[in-house]
């Protein structure tokens, strides 16, 4: 009787086990779908303020010479 309690205890605590990291493995892939999301943006406004750069320095006909 012994070693089917056993079996049972080692089983329950090795699905316990994978649910943790389960949920430590979702919450980082949410954490890092943040940080993308985050990134993306400051990506996009470094484009703009680039593009608005460029725009300044046609209008003016490149007077950096």
């Amino acid at each position: 009787m012994f070693w089917p309690m056993l079996a049972i205890a080692l089983g329950f605590l090795g699905i316990a086990v994978l649910g943790v990291l389960g949920i430590k493995v979702f919450l980082e892939a949410q954490r890092l779908g943040r940080q993308v999301t985050r990134t993306t943006e400051r990506i996009t406004r470094a484009a703009e303020e680039l593009e608005r750069a460029t725009e300044d320095l046609t209008r003016t006909g490149g007077a950096l010479r």
